[in-house]
């Protein structure tokens, strides 16, 4: 029982562990609007486009501040609206929430490209 109650909370905080790694001390620091824009996108945004520690892959693609050309509308509108295969928000957070993940989005770098398999 133990060990089953270790695991989940392992598996609960990939998403964050994730995150945490994603976040290097060369980063500008966030200001109060990326901060709640980082929290929300690890509780709600994470699980499906922050790759997890015990698996290969995420479900949704990586997001960084190149994606959707930049365009930080764009990035409101999906996230309020959704897409065929993601939710859309627009019902469980707040236009400043929306606005606040758009925002700590804009910060993260793109991921490295995966090496040439040899």
């Amino acid at each position: 029982m133990r060990h089953c109650k270790l695991a989940l909370v392992l598996l609960v905080l990939s998403p964050t562990m994730a995150l945490a790694q994603q976040q290097t001390a060369t980063d500008p620091p966030l200001d109060d609007t990326q901060r709640l824009g980082r929290r929300l996108f690890t509780q709600s945004c994470g699980v499906c486009h922050l790759k997890p520690q015990i698996t290969a892959t995420s479900f949704g693609p990586a997001l960084s501040k190149d994606s959707l050309s930049g365009d930080a509308e764009a990035l409101r509108t999906v996230i309020s609206n959704g897409t065929p295969r993601m939710p859309g928000f627009q019902h469980h957070f707040s236009p400043a929430e929306i606005n606040a993940i758009a925002a700590y989005i804009k910060t993260m770098q793109p991921a490295a490209p995966a090496e040439a398999k040899k």
